[in-house]
C-alpha cells in the first residue's frame, strides 16, 4: 500500500500529483495489464531477443 504523508497546510492537488508518480514508479498497472492475458514463455523470449538485436541495432549505427 502507499502511504503519502501530508505536509500541514500542502495543497491536495501537490499531495495527489506526488501519488500518481510513486504509484507509476511502482509499475502496478503495468503488471495488472501484463497478467490480463498469458504469454506463452517461448513468445517472451522471441520478444527479447528481438527487443536486443534492435536495442543492439541502435548502438552500432550510434557508433557509425
Amino acid at each position: 500500500m502507499l502511504i503519502i504523508p501530508v505536509k500541514e497546510g500542502e495543497n491536495i492537488d501537490r499531495a495527489l500529483k506526488r501519488f500518481k508518480r510513486k504509484f507509476d514508479k511502482t509499475g502496478a498497472m503495468k503488471n495488472l495489464r501484463a497478467r490480463q492475458a498469458f504469454i506463452k514463455p517461448s513468445i517472451k523470449n522471441r520478444d527479447k531477443i528481438k527487443k536486443a538485436a534492435y536495442v543492439q541495432n541502435l548502438k552500432d549505427q550510434e557508433s557509425i
